[in-house]
């Protein structure tokens, strides 16, 4: 490191330690950055205190070279923006070189899904669980139910677990769902979903009925919790442990997970974004984008099956 350079960097560190109250972590971190830069730069004879915009360009794109994740090379960019406003407020520099410069985006992690057979490996268990007679048989057909009208609805557990007791009462292939905001939309019912709430619901009328001076709950999934109704965590804990007698990793599985298999496999069989979208209940559509990389698939299949062109690709020289 020249002279300068590190009475300068020097300088930086004191003034975030003195000033801002930097921890010692935080001041380490921005010094290995920091020289990390420096190093960079001098290979290509460029002093870190004068590099100008393409130079630091140069170094995000090496780190991006590196393999360097999206939120690594931001925090060191970061380090160099703090760096770089030190100098200008101290009247070292004229410029601030990464005031142009974007932050390298970060990729949206794709949702984590389940495959068809796992969905139906899971439903299956479930069903077969709440058929046997004994101990906890409300709660194995309250399992049923629940993992039925969420892969059939695609609901936030939040919603699945606090609907109202008056579901019982409705006739048809349709639910209404109030959603964030108080928003209602519609839901569709697959002819098992209806059959497995059915069931559950005469059974819990049946346990109501033998409960003396019971006071009537609101909800479908009553609980004496705070609330009222099953905690999403209880759900949650007793899906996993449901997956793990299925064979299927439980660190893969969360009720959320299944509302992305829903939306995933929708998609997979040819569903449109927008109807997704809805059925989601998503105010935004580019909420629902996080899905594409199914309709990419999906249009790649397409396109490799029926365009003429690719057929005769597929033909042997």
């Amino acid at each position: 490191m020249t002279n300068r350079a590190a009475i300068q960097i020097e300088a930086f560190l004191e003034m975030m330690s003195a000033e801002r109250g930097a921890a010692a972590n935080t001041l380490s971190s921005y010094e290995r950055d920091l020289e990390d830069a420096r190093s960079y730069l001098t290979e290509r004879q460029v002093q870190l205190t004068e590099a100008s915009p393409d130079d630091l360009r140069g170094y995000l794109g090496h780190l991006a070279r590196q393999g360097f994740k999206a939120s690594s090379q931001a925090r060191r960019l970061s380090a160099l923006r703090q760096f770089y406003k030190f100098l200008y407020a101290e009247g070292l520099r004229g410029d601030d070189p990464t005031g142009i410069l974007d932050a390298p985006r970060k990729q949206r992690a794709l949702p984590k899904t389940l495959s068809v057979d796992d969905v139906t490996r899971l439903i299956a268990l479930a069903q077969e669980e709440a058929r046997a007679p004994g101990a906890n048989h409300l709660n194995r057909l309250r399992m049923h139910a629940l993992i039925e009208l969420l892969y059939a609805t695609g609901m936030r557990v939040s919603e699945l677990v606090s609907l109202p007791a008056t579901v019982l009462a409705q006739n048809g292939r349709f639910l209404v769902v109030k959603g964030k905001g108080n928003k209602e939309r519609l839901v569709p019912l697959s002819r098992s979903a209806i059959a497995a709430l059915q069931t559950y619901g005469a059974v819990l009328a049946e346990e109501q009925a033998r409960q003396e001076n019971a006071k009537e709950s609101p909800y479908l999934f009553p609980s004496t919790s705070k609330e009222g109704y099953l905690p999403r965590q209880v759900f949650a804990r007793d899906l996993k442990a449901l997956a793990s007698r299925a064979g299927i990793r439980a660190s893969t599985l969360s009720p959320h997970v299944l509302r992305h298999a829903f939306a995933s496999h929708l998609l997979q069989n040819g569903a449109d974004l927008r109807a997704v979208q809805e059925l989601l209940g998503h105010s935004d559509i580019s909420t629902t984008q996080i899905y594409t990389h199914v309709l990419e698939e999906r249009l790649h299949r397409l396109v490799q099956d029926h365009h003429p062109l690719a057929k005769q690709a597929k033909k042997p020289a």
